[in-house]
């Protein structure tokens, strides 16, 4: 059996918001296994859905930009905060966001468009790496767009103009005018920013989560002692809540709590009388899905880079 370290306790914790002595047994019954340990606390009725939000190791900063009907959101990682400040690395941010709006979301030609200052992209990075002493990772790009309407950016706690740790990108489909769309945008954007969803709507939902929610939902209600229509019944009514939950049109708005996106958008259209369309989003939050330990991320960054040997 693995031992089970104070330190992986802690993670737990934080994880779960379980308490130390049910962390400590869910990861001795689960041989250590983190993702697993919380699946265990949750049949248990002891932890609820893993933080969406959970710790990271990755720094550096997401930048956002938009031109007219289209928008684009970019992460580039360093190995610490303090780079994220540097103001080379922000110009390298802010000038790669501005190429991948017009190249595209591909990492590789975004690496490959060539640069104002000379050389590509990939070229500029490897000379800010030798610069400013410090790994750094040109991560993933995603690019909206809509044929008529806006793209509403949003940047939570910016650290300068269009870069932070959070970017949101609203695409709105619409032949209503900026003055209704701008702040209809800001609000769905600060929504997607607080309440995390993880697709457009329930059929954009991976599967693979859906199922685990499902296995999770089963394991308790077979607890429950109640028959097996009925068993089936509570499954598939905690999975119908879980899409309900993590889909953005069916979430409740948080600027009220008890409105769905959905009709949110359908209100703003009837009372401009105009036709809208939440069309889609992106939603970049710096390392989300990047669980490893800090001392594992320097490493991933140098890979990634063609710097380990």
């Amino acid at each position: 059996m693995a031992e089970i370290t104070a330190a992986a306790v802690k993670e737990l914790r934080e994880k779960s918001g379980a308490g130390m002595m049910d962390c400590k047994k869910a990861l001795n019954e689960t041989a250590g296994d983190m993702d697993a340990a919380v699946d265990w606390l949750r049949t248990k009725g002891l932890a609820a859905a893993a933080k969406k939000s959970s710790r990271t190791a990755a720094e550096g900063l997401v930048g956002l930009a938009v031109a007219g009907t289209k928008g684009v959101a970019i992460e580039v990682n360093s190995q610490t905060d303090f780079v994220a400040k540097n103001d080379i690395f922000q110009s390298f941010v802010r000038d790669v966001t501005a190429i991948a709006l017009e190249k595209g979301d591909d990492i590789d030609a975004i690496k490959a468009a060539p640069m104002a200052s000379g050389g590509s992209v990939e070229d500029v990075l490897t000379a800010n790496i030798a610069t400013i002493g410090e790994n750094q990772v040109l991560r993933r790009a995603k690019k909206v767009e809509v044929g008529q309407g806006a793209i509403i950016p949003y940047v939570h706690n910016a650290a300068a103009p269009g870069l932070g740790k959070i970017g949101v990108l609203v695409a709105l489909e619409s032949d209503a005018g900026v003055d209704v769309l701008e702040p209809l945008g800001k609000q769905i954007a600060m929504h997607i920013a607080a309440a995390f969803p993880l697709a457009l709507d329930e059929s954009g939902l991976d599967q693979d989560v859906i199922e685990r929610e499902r296995a999770i939902a089963a394991e308790k209600a077979s607890e429950s002692g109640k028959p097996a229509d009925i068993v089936a019944k509570m499954v598939e009514g905690a999975v119908k809540k879980f899409a309900k939950e993590n889909a953005l049109l069916s979430q409740l708005f948080v600027m009220d709590g008890k409105t769905p996106v959905a009709d949110v958008v359908a209100k703003a259209a009837k009372d401009a009388g105009a036709s809208i369309v939440l069309k889609d989003y992106v939603r970049f939050q710096l390392g989300e899905g990047i669980e490893k330990e800090e001392s594992d991320f320097a490493a991933e960054v140098a890979a990634t880079a063609g710097l380990t040997k």
